[in-house]
């Protein structure tokens, strides 16, 4: 294991607490209580995953997020005190995988590291490679094996999850998927009904494909059942 884990909350306890549970599970962490020591061993460190906090004494968790998304595509798990979906929706925005809402199991974020872990592992190394690994469509290329996405020649850069949400709906062309299938397929946990995640990740992808809201080209809303790609 020995994966590379940067643990940011300036609540000490909370942040020496994780990095407890995750030190027991085999991690090495890289822990800090304020945004500017993060920024410097993001910079300095190979890291493999980050669990950020959002309210932070100097630079709040989405702005390390933006930085870490600038260069690098580890998963970034965000941790909020908060219950607005403005703030989840903005972290997941911004290029974060997933969120925990303060307070928390420690064993629940043990747990959120290794699935992300895991599914970052296997769509950058293609340990589980369909049989057809690269997907050309009206000018949309996407290839698990490089895990890049190429629009009209020109590439788009994804985060994990939007590669994988990219990936599936490719694969299932002329089908219509939902929320939910989607959701737990990527995801891989159980879909709730007011679980926005999706819709969140869905509209990022359009961002970053130029893709007109009310007609877009590639990934159709097909209202009330889910979405897909013709």
């Amino acid at each position: 294991m020995n994966e590379k884990i940067l643990v940011v909350d300036d609540e000490k306890e909370i942040a020496d607490l994780i990095e407890v549970y995750l030190k027991n599970d085999g991690y090495t962490v890289y822990k800090y209580y304020n945004g500017t020591d993060a920024l410097q061993c993001i910079g300095e460190t190979a890291l493999d995953l980050a669990v950020l906090d959002i309210m932070l004494p100097d630079i709040d968790g989405f702005r390390i997020c933006q930085k870490i998304r600038e260069k690098y595509f580890y998963p970034i798990i965000m941790l909020t005190a908060k219950v607005e979906d403005g703030d989840k929706i903005m972290g997941l925005t911004l290029g974060a995988d997933d969120y925990i809402t303060k307070p928390f199991n420690p064993l629940e974020v043990v747990a959120r590291v290794k699935t992300q872990l895991r599914r970052y592992t296997r769509y950058n190394v293609g340990k589980e490679a369909p049989q057809q690994n690269e997907l050309d469509i009206r000018g949309l290329q996407i290839s698990k094996d490089t895990h890049k996405c190429l629009l009209n020649g020109k590439e788009v850069a994804l985060t994990p999850i939007e590669f994988e949400i990219l990936w599936y709906l490719c694969g299932r062309r002329g089908t219509v998927v939902s929320s939910e299938e989607l959701f737990e397929a990527v995801w891989g946990e159980k879909y709730l009904d007011n679980n926005n995640t999706v819709m969140t990740h869905i509209a990022r992808l359009r961002e970053k494909m130029n893709e007109p809201a009310r007609r877009p080209k590639y990934i159709k809303t097909i209202w009330g059942v889910g979405y897909t790609i013709e």
